[in-house]
């Protein structure tokens, strides 16, 4: 007989919708009556559509978000010429420039940066209104600001690349164009610029968050899949009442890692890999050009990069 295995053929099984916390001020009520399933959202994970609930603040941050969006994708539709084989043939080679570096930090015509200048105003307005609702949406759940530090960490890359260090240059032509390619370019530029990269501590030490969080991440949901045909996918149940499936688990990270990851501590160390990763790169872009112009001059001084013979 086949054994199950259920990252091949997953059941789905459906009962009535989750409508979430009843607490005293009835929020489900409040904020949606609409909750569907998808049989295809089901093949990845929870089938369950909604409840969807934006309030103020996520209005603000989806509707200023669209206008960042139709800002970058009628700029592309103008670049070609407004032909539609054109637009889907060259798509990932337009883009939507900053300002030139003769203007410095002021605002420049709209055909000469000034377009992105605005649309990179109203992404700015929402990220931070949708940072702001996470927050908000914690505290309504008495839950911990995990969430809201975690998306910080980020936003503090984000910012590091568009304003900041733009702002410290003192020229927002040393800010990330909006494009596939002209992105990719941006960054190659930035590194030769900057004598490599690759000789940036900070850079290094977020390549090594970035590998590390992905190896969790994926140990940590193969292990919970691993177990799921003893009832580890529900992990507050294996929490408060371990059985078997935490059992295993915990057995098969200690033989296998040297250590134990009970169901609070991967995730801890999942969340830390992933923050430091944002955070390391932040401050290896911020201080490119700002503190140290040649990363691989610096390297050498410092014996972390081979004298030139």
């Amino acid at each position: 007989m086949a054994e199950y295995q259920n990252i091949f053929t997953q059941v789905q099984v459906q009962g009535p919708p989750e409508w979430g916390m009843d607490n005293e001020n009835n929020m489900q009520e409040e904020r949606t009556k609409s909750v569907g399933f998808s049989t295809l959202a089901g093949w990845f994970g929870n089938a369950q559509l909604g409840p969807i609930y934006l309030g103020p603040l996520g209005v603000i941050s989806m509707a200023t978000g669209a206008i960042w969006f139709l800002m970058v994708g009628f700029s592309f539709w103008a670049q070609a010429g407004y032909n539609p084989a054109v637009f889907m043939r060259d798509l990932f080679y337009f883009s939507l420039e900053p300002p030139a570096p003769e203007y410095g930090l002021s605002f420049a015509p709209l055909a000469e940066g000034g377009m992105w200048i605005i649309a990179s105003f109203f992404l700015l307005v929402s990220v931070m209104t949708w940072w702001a609702r996470s927050y908000v949406l914690a505290q309504q759940h008495k839950m911990g600001k995990h969430v809201f530090w975690a998306f910080g960490a980020a936003i503090w890359l984000f910012l590091v690349l568009g304003l900041i260090r733009p702002v410290l240059m003192g020229s927002w032509s040393e800010a990330v164009p909006y494009g596939i390619f002209s992105h990719l370019d941006w960054t190659l530029n930035f590194s030769v610029t900057h004598g490599n990269l690759f000789y940036n501590p900070f850079h290094a030490l977020s390549i090594v968050f970035l590998y590390g969080s992905t190896l969790l991440f994926a140990m940590h949901g193969a292990t919970i899949l691993a177990v799921t045909r003893y009832g580890g996918d529900r992990e507050l149940e294996q929490i408060a009442d371990r059985g078997t499936a935490s059992e295993r688990a915990g057995l098969f990270w200690r033989w296998t890692m040297g250590f134990n990851a009970t169901m609070e501590g991967i995730h801890r160390w999942a969340w830390w890999f992933a923050v430091l990763t944002c955070i390391t790169g932040g401050i290896g872009i911020l201080l490119s050009g700002t503190v140290v112009d040649d990363w691989y001059a610096w390297a050498q001084l410092h014996y972390y990069a081979p004298a030139d013979f």
